[in-house]
């Protein structure tokens, strides 16, 4: 596999991850309470865990985003 097939499979991911990251943070910022509805129906919890876990998972996702995404894709910028 050539470094160029690399480097755009790397920005793919970005891109796509980076969206990800972006409608999660978005739901979680802005619509909090619809989404907690929503999860709560299939997973029963209090609001304090919920938070707990939401924003724990966001942050979880976030580093490895940028661990696993977006420092191949500079390294491999940088090599080429």
């Amino acid at each position: 596999m050539s470094a160029e097939t690399l480097t755009q499979f790397f920005m793919w991911c970005v891109v796509i991850n980076g969206l990800l990251l972006m409608v999660w943070t978005f739901s979680c910022v802005v619509i909090p309470d619809t989404v907690y509805n929503l999860q709560s129906r299939w997973f029963p919890m209090s609001r304090e865990h919920y938070n707990i876990t939401m924003y724990s998972f966001l942050g979880l996702f976030k580093v490895i985003y940028i661990v696993f995404n977006v420092v191949p894709w500079i390294a491999l910028l940088l090599v080429k």
